[in-house]
């Protein structure tokens, strides 16, 4: 096999005026797991991430099977386990626990609905990985609708969110809601991860939720600083791995990890010096 077989920009403007919607939802995406991320990192959410997307997978498969829409599918596997993470683990080690106990659930029954399913093989292989699929102005809509709610509900809490991140106890004893926070962002960072592996697929989805915040905080104190450095990295790599996937025959997701991990290597040289 040749690099040529994999890929090929022949007919690129064609498919770019084609899927130019998939690309704005990647956008769309990048800007919401960048400035969620910052939160997953400052929280040490990142395992929460992947139990969320595992059960997210297993609502998208079992939509799938049902014929539904998938999209849903994967934002009602979501929320319930972020409902179910807020609730159950309320401190880190107990949390880490619940996690622990339900990604493997998650994964299994999505495995299950994934081998019931007697449909195309590609749409299987897609909740995993990702794809670049032609999103239609409805899709866009809800996916944008989606992105707005999720910023809406952080800027809403952004201070009280940021110091319960930074310093619990101190923002508990000031009388900071912080388990009412706690849950609140659970239900956030469900439905951003929902809106995630449309694109990324469930396996990968710490590469746009994680990796960029985790980039820019090696590289900047100041909060703010973070947020847009870490919007930047997730619209890098989000934007410019379907930009690849487009003239290529291997999944986005790929692509999307690799630019990712390039950022965050790069950051840490430059921390270093």
């Amino acid at each position: 096999m040749s690099l040529s077989d994999v890929i090929s920009f022949e007919n690129y403007g064609e498919l770019l005026a084609l899927l130019w919607p998939s690309v704005v939802a990647g956008a769309v995406l990048g800007v919401v797991g960048g400035v969620v991320g910052v939160f997953v990192v400052a929280r040490n959410l990142s395992f929460a991430v992947h139990g969320i997307a595992e059960l997210s997978f297993a609502g998208a498969a079992f939509a799938l099977l049902m014929g539904i829409d998938v999209v849903t599918g994967s934002l009602a596997g979501s929320v319930l386990a972020a409902l179910l993470i807020g609730a159950m683990g309320v401190r880190a080690h107990e949390r880490n626990s619940v996690i622990g106990v339900l990604m493997p659930f998650g994964l299994g029954l999505g495995i299950l609905f994934l081998s019931l399913y007697k449909g195309r093989s590609g749409n299987k292989f897609s909740l995993l990985t990702g794809q670049i699929v032609s999103v239609d102005a409805a899709q866009l809509t809800a996916m944008v609708l989606g992105a707005a709610a999720v910023l809406t509900a952080l800027a809403l809490m952004w201070r009280p969110l940021m110091f319960a991140s930074t310093d619990p106890d101190v923002a508990a004893a000031r009388g900071v809601p912080v388990r009412a926070l706690s849950m609140a962002f659970m239900l956030v960072l469900g439905v951003a991860v929902a809106l995630s592996i449309h694109v990324v697929g469930a396996l990968l989805v710490l590469a746009l939720l994680v990796t960029p915040a985790a980039a820019a905080s090696l590289v900047a104190s100041r909060p703010a600083v973070v947020v847009l450095l870490s919007v930047a990295f997730a619209l890098a790599s989000v934007v410019g791995g379907m930009l690849l996937a487009l003239g290529s025959s291997v999944p986005i997701s790929p692509f999307v990890t690799t630019i990712s991990f390039a950022i965050y290597l790069v950051c840490r040289l430059v921390r270093k010096r």
